[in-house]
């Protein structure tokens, strides 16, 4: 709109909670709309008027054309100072009745008008009337898609002012307007209901500023409205492309079903950017009920913001802040391919999963091609060039395919046949979106999903096995089954009497890869006799939350301080590991980092318990444990697909008197000083009778007693029955007669 209005419609809304800024933020109903028309042309004002949105919960079971009963009253029965008062009994009616009214004061006037609303601020429209309209499926009128910002006018006859701080108090005194203002509006608290005079004296003080702006020395045109769109478009985004960081959030917590378009609801009333809805998937290819959503401007974002914890459904939806990075990442391609299949516009987006690898484009038009028994049609948009395969790299297909419809109707109709029979395998459907088709293209076609560790790391970690040599003092305790909702408090509670015997600093939980509890916990304690004890008390009791009504019981192992460092640095002692094919592969045994920790995790720091001189006594060098401590970098929620030295990282929950902040490294455990060899035997039956079998399995080879252990893997709270490594053996790489065993030598 670019020519000056004839008339503009002042509206104000209030619902039954917050007011001010924080209209809007807490998804209350809209009780109140209030209306004045100003005449540009001639600077005239028209009759206030007062909607009233009163729900009449005793008629729920009547008819709807029962319930919408409009009532005018007058300005004596309501007493806000309105002259002409309106109720309505529902939101559509109340919508619909505005813009009636509205329609038949501007045409009393005469014909060819133009009309256009004005608010103070963004939030009456973009954060009640269209929000509540789309969770109720309500249409909304024409007149709401346009709108003027009394403040975005005034700021341009006062380019100083700030935006967010600006008021009707302070337009009034910049344009030197005599206006009686209510004495209690200085003391109206913003989280409580607006009195219905308060909206009323609002939009007569409103009107008597856009007179002010017409009139001379600003004559100010009304030419410029804002938008709302009608309607998500989706596109395709370039990864050259440039995203502002101040346009980009990060939606969680969305039913897994949702498509673009269901975000697009959630967010009605804001302008997002085309193609600025893209989901998020996990390393499987399935959605993890996350998406980053672009806006037009930071304005947009910013109000976006404000609908954390708003409702979709019945799920809340957290809302948070994001980079354009991160959108690119998603949603950024580069497949000439990909653009070429998405360039049709107007079209319905349905992937398919679960292909058999050798299926063809005719297989795919015959599989949406009606039956004979059916009479519902679903073709493909374009035929073949409506089918895009996703592939690997290498052109090998994934069982993945996209496919277009001309119309949602058809959309549906191939969607009731999920879980149809295509060749020998059922198939899956869902509604996709060009975002999603980005994704999946480029997580196949690039490198892997989570990154094998790069050359440099196989130089830089030891190279001889990570298990701990024996004989280490089991000092340790490791707690495997906890509740994931336990806290250090729970932890103490039921450890008990054994509370006393934990070093300062002693107690470690676990997380895993997403930074939540794994289950797992370490505990130094002062002595391997008090450790054992405990494991011997406390095996499989029953530990209970605080924070949960569910309750586990626990198993409880002693360990030595070597076992705990290299389990905490992301080591495993499966001998899974050790496998000849399994060493050629990773050369360490270790596993990928237990956990990879919140970059802004802080502790609280809590009193010493000890002091100084019987903490040094009682707790080991530092040295002994960690090497130098590093600052824990910034973290990622999912591994990035570049070259980076990944190291294992441990995560320290507070425990008494306060854990490290920092992370340090684990020193690998020393070469072994025996002399001879180091076997390992894996493959052994789980009803061996141990060590005297595995000394008749070696009859003939130099092999003492005392060198001959069965290793078990109750550090991990499994019976590895099958693993057992044998010392100072110089030449045994033979099978003995009548057994096959898979002997390696370490």
């Amino acid at each position: 709109m670019t020519a000056q209005v004839d008339y503009l419609a002042v509206v104000f809304t209030a619902t039954s909670g917050a007011s001010g800024e924080l209209l809007g933020s807490d998804e209350k109903e809209l009780g109140q709309l209030v209306w004045q028309l100003v005449d540009v042309k001639n600077k005239k004002l028209g009759r206030v008027n007062e909607l009233l949105i009163k729900p009449d919960l005793s008629d729920l079971t009547e008819e709807k054309g029962e319930e919408d009963v409009v009532e005018e009253s007058v300005e004596e029965e309501n007493g806000s100072g309105a002259e002409c008062v309106y109720t309505a009994t529902s939101l559509e009616s109340a919508l619909n009745l505005f813009h009636l009214q509205l329609t038949n004061e501007v045409n009393s006037v005469g014909t060819g008008t133009s009309v256009c609303l004005c608010t103070d601020g963004q939030l009456h429209i973009r954060q009640v009337i269209h929000p509540q309209a789309a969770s109720k499926n309500i249409l909304v009128p024409d007149c709401f898609y346009s709108f003027f910002d009394l403040r975005k006018e005034f700021k341009e006859h006062f380019p100083t002012s700030d935006l967010k701080a600006l008021n009707v108090h302070f337009m009034v005194d910049s344009l030197n307007i005599p206006v009686e203002v209510p004495a209690m509006w200085a003391t109206l608290d913003p989280s409580a209901i607006l009195p219905a005079e308060i909206a009323v004296c609002h939009v007569q003080i409103m009107s008597s500023i856009i007179l002010g702006l017409l009139s001379e020395p600003y004559c100010h045109m009304f030419s410029h409205s804002e938008r709302v769109s009608e309607k998500f478009e989706t596109g395709t985004c370039s990864k050259m492309e440039k995203v502002c960081d101040n346009t980009v959030i990060r939606a969680r917590g969305l039913p897994w079903q949702s498509s673009d378009q269901d975000i697009a609801r959630f967010f009605r009333g804001l302008n997002i950017a085309k193609g600025g809805a893209a989901l998020c998937l996990n390393a499987q290819g399935r959605r993890n009920g996350e998406a980053l959503v672009r806006f037009v401007s930071e304005e947009h974002r910013d109000l976006a913001l404000q609908r954390h914890k708003h409702h979709m459904g019945n799920r809340y939806i957290e809302v948070y802040k994001a980079t354009g990075e991160d959108f690119l990442k998603i949603a950024g391609g580069t497949s000439n391919e990909v653009a070429l299949f998405l360039s049709r516009e107007d079209q319905i987006i349905v992937r398919m999963r679960g292909l058999p690898f050798t299926a063809t484009h005719e297989q795919v038009l015959a599989f949406f091609s009606p039956g004979e028994d059916l009479k519902e049609t679903c073709p493909v948009s374009g035929g073949k060039e409506g089918i895009l395969f996703v592939r690997y790299p290498d052109g090998r297909p994934t069982g993945d395919a996209f496919v277009l419809f001309a119309c949602e109707e058809h959309a549906q109709c191939a969607l009731r046949k999920h879980k149809e029979i295509l060749g020998k395998r059922y198939i899956e459907l869902f509604k996709s979106t060009a975002a999603e088709v980005q994704q999946v293209l480029n997580r196949y076609s690039s490198a892997p999903l989570i990154p094998v560790a790069p050359a440099p790391l196989v130089s830089v970690l030891p190279t001889v096995s990570l298990l701990p040599p024996p004989g280490g003092v089991r000092d340790c305790l490791r707690l495997r089954g906890l509740p994931y909702t336990a806290s250090i408090e729970d932890i103490l509670t039921f450890l008990g009497e054994f509370t006393h015997d934990i070093r300062p600093h002693g107690v470690h939980m676990v997380l895993n890869q997403q930074g939540r509890p794994s289950g797992d916990c370490f505990i130094q304690m002062t002595s391997a006799e008090r450790a054992l004890q405990a494991s011997q008390r406390l095996h499989k009791h029953v530990m209970s939350s605080q924070r949960g009504a569910n309750s586990r019981y626990v198993e409880v192992f002693p360990c030595s301080a070597e076992e705990m460092g290299l389990v905490l640095m992301g080591g495993s002692l499966s001998h899974t590991h050790t496998h000849t094919h399994t060493r050629s592969r990773c050369g360490t045994g270790l596993s990928p980092p237990p956990c990879l920790s919140p970059p802004s995790y802080s502790f609280t720091p809590a009193p010493p318990v000890l002091p100084a001189e019987a903490a040094a006594a009682l707790y080991p060098p530092i040295g002994q444990v960690l090497l130098a401590p590093r600052p824990l970098p910034p973290g990622h929620a999912y591994y990035p697909n570049t070259a980076q030295l990944y190291m294992n990282y441990t995560a320290y929950y507070p425990s008494p008197p306060g854990s490290p902040t920092t992370i340090g490294f684990f020193p690998s455990p020393s070469s072994l000083s025996s002399p001879g060899g180091l076997v390992r035997m894996p493959g052994l039956t789980y009803n061996s009778n141990g060590v005297k079998d595995l000394i008749n399995a070696v009859q003939g080879y130099q092999s003492p007693v005392e060198s001959v252990s069965l290793l078990s893997s109750s550090l991990i709270g499994q019976s590895s029955g099958g693993d057992a490594p044998i010392m100072s053996i110089p030449a045994l790489m033979t099978k003995p007669a009548g057994q096959y065993l898979d002997l390696t030598l370490l």
